[in-house]
């Protein structure tokens, strides 16, 4: 099974990239160990419709056309249910046993995302009440993600 962090929106260089490159780097590092066959991050172009309903669906287009068939899908949305790290990685673990070609973390556009997509099945993780700027969730999501593969390796990084 391959992790992929998906994004809406273009991360520019500076902090936050070098920040959530080196925890999708650290997480690579110890994949294998735990049958995860890959890790990647990809971003996906912001829609530039004028109303926000608009932007949305076509986001949500694009996040399923990048999902891959079979892939277990988890939307980053501060209206979906807080979880802890271990509960994240329990999710990602059931998905690799199941059979899941990839876990897909998905960050969406300004707007958030469409209800449609948030309702085709997927995880919906909040990390918090509060509003993230996407530089932040996006290295917060690595984060996460390397978290949860020290979790699953059994590694001291995850101290709870």
């Amino acid at each position: 099974m391959r992790i992929v962090l998906l994004a809406v929106g273009k991360l520019k260089s500076g902090p936050e990239k070098e920040l959530a490159a080196g925890y999708l780097a650290r997480a690579k590092g110890g994949a294998r160990d735990i049958g995860l066959a890959g890790l990647e991050s990809r971003e996906l172009p912001a829609s530039r419709q004028a109303r926000a309903e608009d932007r949305r669906a076509e986001e949500a287009k694009a996040i399923l056309a990048a999902t891959p068939t079979g892939a277990r899908l988890a939307l980053l949305d501060e209206r979906g249910q807080m979880i802890g790290s271990e509960d994240f990685a329990k999710d990602m673990a059931k998905a690799r046993d199941r059979g899941a070609s990839a876990y897909v973390v998905a960050i969406g556009g300004a707007d958030g995302f469409d209800p449609a997509l948030r309702e085709e099945g997927p995880l919906v993780v909040s990390f918090g009440r509060v509003t993230w700027p996407h530089q932040l969730m996006r290295a917060m999501a690595a984060e996460q993600i390397y978290r949860a593969t020290t979790i699953l390796r059994g590694h001291p990084y995850h101290r709870a």
